[in-house]
């Protein structure tokens, strides 16, 4: 089974109508990707977009949804979820009402676990995903730490975003392995810097990021699915997540 996906926000400038979807899932296809961890489907609803997945050999790894449809309709969150196949259902970023206090971050933890065990009903999985925010401290302990002392580890999954734990101040490195079997997601993306000392996005293998390093931690942790999500590209975003491809198929991944 291919280890790596793509993030469909990164080609998001792609993805405006149906006809567009259609082309770009294709041309993700044709790079090479098997997984795609999906950020809406908008315009052609869940049984439209695993259509179009289908068509083009393209698996649903995970999804990036909507915390707030998870709370208020759980039925349709994993009846959508059933429709496309996805096993992991995350959010793409902490909703701004938590981000306040140790006390609100252990909030969130406690809400999205009992979210998350309705979830494993099913035998879909919650995932979290990072940026670096939650790398800052709250009496001497990061919010992303208060989180998981917070969680239950069977229900608050983690989908650890490499180059926010190192743009935080953190080791990728140490995280997966503090993480270990938490942590069945990751997203990569390159940290690169300008020689005018500007520090921006890069695609995988083109920045400087240990990527040696954070491979083995990977392996030894047994992550599922490498997924590449570029927030911003220099240029053409297919030719950005073609560059990583290629990079991450000569590193050795499946």
């Amino acid at each position: 089974m291919s280890k790596i996906g793509l993030q469909l926000y990164t080609v998001r400038d792609k993805m405006g109508c149906p006809d567009d979807v259609a082309k770009t899932l294709e041309a993700v296809a044709k790079i090479g990707y098997k997984n795609v961890e999906a950020c809406g489907w908008d315009g052609i609803g869940a049984e439209g977009f695993r259509k179009l997945c289908d068509d083009n050999g393209l698996s649903v790894c995970s999804t990036h949804y909507s915390f707030q449809l998870m709370q208020d309709d759980i039925a349709k969150t994993i009846e959508e979820h059933q429709i496309v196949g996805a096993k992991y259902c995350g959010i793409g970023g902490l909703p701004g009402e938590y981000r306040t206090s140790a006390a609100t971050y252990a909030e969130f933890a406690k809400i999205a676990s009992g979210v998350g065990a309705k979830l494993n009903e099913v035998g879909i999985a919650f995932s979290y995903h990072n940026h670096s925010f939650e790398l800052a401290k709250y009496d001497g302990q990061t919010a992303l730490d208060i989180m998981i002392e917070n969680s239950c580890g069977k229900c608050f999954k983690n989908e650890l975003d490499l180059y926010w734990v190192q743009h935080g101040g953190g080791s990728p490195v140490a995280w997966l392995n503090k993480l270990g079997s938490r942590a069945p997601l990751t997203h990569w993306k390159d940290m690169a810097i300008t020689p005018d000392m500007k520090q921006v996005f890069a695609e995988v293998g083109e920045g400087n990021l240990d990527w040696t390093g954070i491979l083995a931690a990977c392996i030894a942790n047994n992550v599922e699915y490498y997924i590449v999500e570029q927030d911003v590209c220099p240029g053409d975003s297919l030719e950005s997540v073609a560059i990583s491809f290629k990079n991450m198929k000569a590193m050795g991944i499946d």
